[in-house]
């Protein structure tokens, strides 16, 4: 038999619910040839092997075919194939990679039969105004909620409320600023939701860029000094004329 790495993988990927990371399939690679090695050692102590020579012939020329160490980029290679065959065949499954690693799922044309038979409750959609918030999240992170409302130009209680209850995004921190305000961002179930891998695979903002963003927030959140009664929409009183001496 000999040593196929995308059938490897698919086994490794069918055997687990958690995330496969790459560093993963790496130990167990190590794991393998440390065990080969030891069975190795205990036949050679014996004297004679069990599985007599024609067993030990096969068993090296697997050893030999398995490499000792597999690069990220044979792994993602590897990976990258299975996901295509997966979505030539129609199968019902595909291949999703996340922030944790790589995880087959089912096919979003079979989900509802999944959802049934689990007897799970149809997933409830996020509101324009969470989606909103979410993005400003997404892009502008960390943020507090006087920026994002500053943005959007309402309140946005009840929209990070929805956003933390569905864990999108978490408090990382807060900011330097009187109060000491809380500053939201996003969480790796976020780039699930996605089907990103990090951040940067989000698409580029071409309506603002991040320092005109910023600007925009700073104008919105102080205060505006008034001058004169045409800065608060009044007409200007007319200049009185001094009376000449």
């Amino acid at each position: 038999m000999e040593f196929d790495l995308k059938k490897t993988l698919l086994a490794l990927l069918f055997s687990t619910n958690e995330p496969l990371s790459v560093k993963d399939i790496q130990a167990v690679i190590t794991r393998y040839h440390e065990q080969a090695e030891n069975d190795q050692e205990d036949e050679d102590e014996a004297g004679e092997s069990a599985t007599g020579e024609d067993g030990q012939a096969t068993f090296r020329t697997l050893m030999e075919q398995v490499p000792s160490l597999l690069t990220s980029a044979q792994i993602r290679d590897a990976m990258d194939a299975i996901a295509t065959d997966l979505k030539d065949k129609d199968s019902v499954y595909r291949m999703q990679e996340g922030p944790n690693g790589f995880r087959l799922v089912v096919s979003p044309h079979y989900a509802e039969w999944v959802r049934l038979l689990r007897g799970e409750p149809r997933p409830q959609k996020l509101s324009p105004a969470a989606l909103e918030t979410l993005a400003i999240i997404a892009y502008r992170q960390p943020v507090t909620r006087a920026e994002i409302e500053a943005i959007r130009g309402v309140s946005a209680d009840s929209a990070l409320s929805r956003l933390l209850e569905r864990e999108l995004i978490l408090i990382i921190g807060r900011a330097e600023l009187p109060g000491r305000p809380l500053q939201y961002g996003t969480s790796d179930t976020f780039l699930e939701f996605c089907g990103i891998r990090s951040l940067e695979e989000l698409p580029a903002s071409d309506v603002l860029s991040p320092n005109q963003i910023t600007e925009w927030i700073r104008k919105a959140t102080m205060p505006e000094e008034v001058v004169s009664d045409r800065d608060v929409g009044l007409a200007e009183e007319p200049a009185t004329e001094q009376p000449e001496n």
